[in-house]
């Protein structure tokens, strides 16, 4: 990766980094693991599991933590910060436009706007989009190829939606909002009524409101309401492949990682923490900072700060626990059997 990124510029980003030593280059070539970086690079040591590995580190310029008492080589600088995390994050920010710059504003050949969407100023629509009846695309706000939002959606300012982003009709995205690539928003709920021997499907008819600020992943699906609405609340970042199903109600600031599965009509307070590949049955309320460690099993409602692990959800202390006497097991078993047979 071509950084183009001047020690000038990295003491300006992170003004609060202490420096010791001499990087001995005016410009950095790129970001590297500490292991894999060479002179001219940047690392960064953000996990104390890697820190045997900064000795013998060739970066010219290694973020680390304020309390790494080790010393830069002769050319070498080392810049210690509290979180080396936060520091990368803020170079990565000052970098991310050089390395994914914004399309132009402008509406590709081949995309289909309808004559009644609104599409406000310095928008990009990318190839063979499509924007519906009464759409509304707000200011600064682009719209990678191959993407659909349905008629009467309505989109806000300053949003990134990513190729091949699927938003159903009237549905509702509010600003900054990112939508990775393959997200579909305001899918039909899996809902069917059993009639005789065959499922009746039953419509869904409202519609998913998403808020302010939220990140979600790619290929990750959210259905739309029977009648009123799913909503994901302000802040709240979702990663890949998690199903969130219909008149789920997800609160701000939650934190939601990959294959998570939540059932119709799931209630998640603010400041939720979900692991991969946990799942929640249907109409439970998980409450305000509640933790769920992953492939956790949730089957009745969580309380406030719970934090819980296994399946069925256990609280996290008595899941660990049992967990030691499992592995333990066997061998209780043996010498019961050694005691039983010496009788």
């Amino acid at each position: 990766m071509n950084l183009r990124l001047t020690l000038e510029e990295v003491f300006l980003l992170i003004p609060d980094a202490e420096s010791e030593g001499d990087a001995q280059v005016e410009e950095l070539a790129g970001i590297a693991s500490l292991e894999s970086a060479q002179a001219g690079d940047l690392s960064f040591l953000s996990n104390a599991k890697y820190k045997s590995q900064v000795e013998g580190c060739k970066a010219s310029l290694i973020l680390l933590p304020t309390d790494y008492s080790g010393k830069p080589k002769a050319d070498q600088m080392y810049l210690r910060i509290k979180e080396p995390s936060r520091g990368l994050a803020a170079i990565c920010r000052h970098l991310e436009e050089r390395v994914f710059p914004p399309p132009p504003p402008t509406i590709h050949e081949t995309a289909c706007v309808h004559p009644e969407a609104v599409v406000g100023e310095g928008v990009s629509i990318g190839p063979f989009c499509y924007v519906g009846s009464r759409a509304i695309v707000g200011k600064g706000s682009s719209i990678g190829s191959h993407c659909h939002l349905g008629d009467d959606t309505q989109i806000g300012e300053s949003c990134r939606i990513h190729p091949c982003v699927k938003i159903l009709a009237k549905c509702v995205i509010r600003d900054r909002v990112i939508l990775n690539a393959g997200v579909v928003i305001g899918s039909e709920g899996y809902g069917f009524e059993q009639v005789g021997e065959a499922h009746e499907k039953v419509p869904h008819l409202g519609k998913v409101v998403i808020e302010e600020d939220v990140e979600i992943g790619a290929n990750t699906c959210i259905d739309r309401a029977r009648f009123d609405e799913t909503r994901i609340g302000a802040g709240t970042k979702i990663d890949n492949l998690v199903q969130i199903g219909h008149n789920v109600k997800i609160g701000k600031g939650c934190l939601i990682v990959a294959q998570v599965g939540i059932s119709g009509s799931v209630q998640f307070e603010d400041y939720v923490v979900v692991g991969g590949q946990a799942g929640f049955g249907g109409h439970l309320k998980v409450g305000k900072g509640a933790k769920i460690a992953g492939q956790a099993g949730i089957t009745k409602d969580v309380e406030p700060g719970a934090f819980l692990k296994g399946n069925p959800a256990l609280p996290f202390q008595l899941a660990q626990r049992i967990s030691v006497l499992q592995r333990k097991l066997p061998e209780l078993f043996n010498r019961f059997a050694e005691e039983s047979s010496n009788k």
